[in-house]
């Protein structure tokens, strides 16, 4: 049986996570809503600057002058540079330690000032790190001993940036628990849900309740039609992988211009003066576009070039280091892919041209879940964006497909593939000082340790087995006591080591690493 003061942790968290939400929708939502009327202004002065010098002057100005000022920022703050997840990441796993107030103003400022002119980045990486760092400063503002209730605050912060970011509440509870906290703990789930819904709300009422994507359709796709998901599927997921191994690589094309790192960003703001003026309604994160893809009435040719465009420069854009996400460019790339497959099955007779919707829609939701390989947040996410839940089987399909074919091309998550980077190719990632920490992992399904005896398990001498949680039972460890799938082991490490204790562990008690 649950004991009270578990009872009463439990609740202090949830309101914590609550007042983690509150702050952090407060936040995101100014965000977001700056980034939203600066790129209006910025595609006014794109235009205006096709007949006027002087507006052109002073754009190529204004965009110098930015890019000097954020690379100030990176120079100063490095944990700022791109979407922020894999800092997060970083943080909950015990290899980064960053001052949260300075990661904070820095992000919100950088981020507005990157993505409002109109580069190709999304709002909701850095929504996370500002969210994350909101749940940071909650737990050391309110003065947490305990190094698990920080890391909890955390997550729920992230989970309550991306809800606020894309009117996505359950999307952002189960994107850190599947991608960013990895861990299914209630007590993260709870908090994280908490502060996810609260943010919302926050958003909602600053941006009001239609759907971040509101694309109509007028029919749901046939069964015998399902075809078109299992080939659709496969090519997202050829590209998928395609996307993984191009942005990966980007740093090291970035690193041949001999540029400093921090001042690389004015290559893509330098850039963005001609593309704004030539084609300012694809500018930005895309979600406008993704929205207007089934209205557009253009050829193959001219979809395939919008692609292209949107493609290359996201990768100049988030390669650069700039504050700035690839979450919402993710789901523009995929909707255009599902525009293509469309337009192009209708030349050929094979799919009527009304299920166009349709494919941008469940397009975005594969191509996510393939390269994040977090298919369970992209199908929730695409589902609380477009606002509909009758796409749930073809979303779930075409996903699960995509993710099993990077998955063949041996792909990683991308966000853990950028946090392995940035860990591997940075000098400011700052080992935590020693204290106790804990470190829960759950038990599954055909795990080499299931079925044993505690006292039979070669745990390293350094860790101290505290807790075994059997569904909402706690049960107090002994030599005899048999360990079975399901359960979550909660271990005591010593903090300086937990990152590298955390992936030793994982293996010896799943076999994976």
């Amino acid at each position: 049986m649950k004991s009270t003061s578990i009872d009463v942790y439990k609740l202090k968290l949830i309101l914590f996570g609550v007042f983690v939400g509150i702050f952090s929708g407060a936040v995101v939502s100014s965000f977001r809503w700056s980034i939203g009327k600066l790129l209006k202004l910025f595609q006014g002065l794109y235009v205006s600057a096709r007949t006027s010098l002087t507006t052109f002057i002073l754009l190529l100005f204004v965009l110098v002058v930015v890019g000097i000022i954020v690379s100030l920022m990176l120079k100063k703050e490095p944990n700022i540079s791109g979407s922020g997840i894999p800092q997060v990441e970083a943080q909950l796993d015990g290899q980064l330690e960053v001052k949260w107030w300075a990661v904070l103003w820095r992000k919100f400022v950088g981020g507005i000032i990157s993505i409002g002119p109109g580069l190709f980045l999304g709002r909701e990486g850095p929504a996370i790190q500002l969210g994350a760092s909101v749940g940071q400063g909650f737990g050391e503002l309110g003065k947490l001993s305990s190094p698990v209730s920080k890391r909890i605050l955390i997550a729920s912060g992230a989970a309550g940036g991306l809800a606020a970011a894309f009117n996505a509440p359950l999307a952002g509870s189960m994107f850190v628990l599947e991608e960013i906290y990895h861990n299914f703990s209630p007590m993260v789930w709870i908090t994280a849900l908490a502060s996810s819904v609260s943010s919302n709300l926050v958003a909602l009422y600053v941006f009001g309740l239609t759907p971040v994507l509101s694309i109509p359709y007028k029919f749901s796709l046939p069964i015998n039609m399902y075809w078109h998901l299992i080939v659709l599927g496969i090519i997202l997921g050829l590209l998928g992988r395609l996307y993984q191994v191009v942005l990966l690589e980007m740093p090291s094309l970035y690193a041949k211009t001999k540029i400093p790192r921090s001042f690389q960003g004015l290559i893509p703001l330098i850039l963005l003066l001609p593309i704004g003026m030539m084609f300012p309604k694809y500018i930005g994160g895309g979600n406008g576009l993704i929205v207007a893809l089934s209205n557009m009435k253009v050829g193959l040719l001219v979809l395939f070039g919008i692609f292209v465009l949107r493609f290359v420069f996201s990768m100049i854009s988030y390669g650069s280091g700039l504050p700035g996400g690839i979450f919402l460019p993710i789901l523009n790339l995929g909707a255009m892919i599902g525009a293509l497959y469309a337009v192009f099955m209708h030349q050929i007779g094979l799919l009527p041209i009304s299920f166009e919707s349709n494919l941008i829609i469940f397009a975005m939701a594969g191509y996510f879940a393939c390269i994040s390989k977090a298919p369970f947040t992209a199908i929730i996410l695409v589902t609380e964006m477009v606002g509909s839940l009758g796409h749930l089987m073809p979303l779930v399909v075409i996903s699960l497909v995509a993710y099993i074919v990077v998955d063949i091309l041996n792909g990683s998550p991308i966000y853990e593939a950028l946090k392995e980077k940035l860990t591997v190719n940075t000098k400011h990632l700052n080992r935590v000082s020693k204290f106790n920490d804990r470190i829960e992992i759950p038990v599954f399904e055909g795990s080499p340790i299931d079925g044993k005896y505690i006292r039979d398990i070669s745990f390293p001498k350094s860790v101290l087995v505290i807790s075994i949680y059997r569904g909402e039972m706690q049960i107090i460890p002994r030599g005899d006591t048999l360990v079975k799938s399901g359960d979550r082991i909660e271990m005591m490490v010593n903090g300086a080591t937990r990152a590298t204790l955390k992936k030793k562990l994982t293996e010896l008690i799943n076999g994976i690493d």
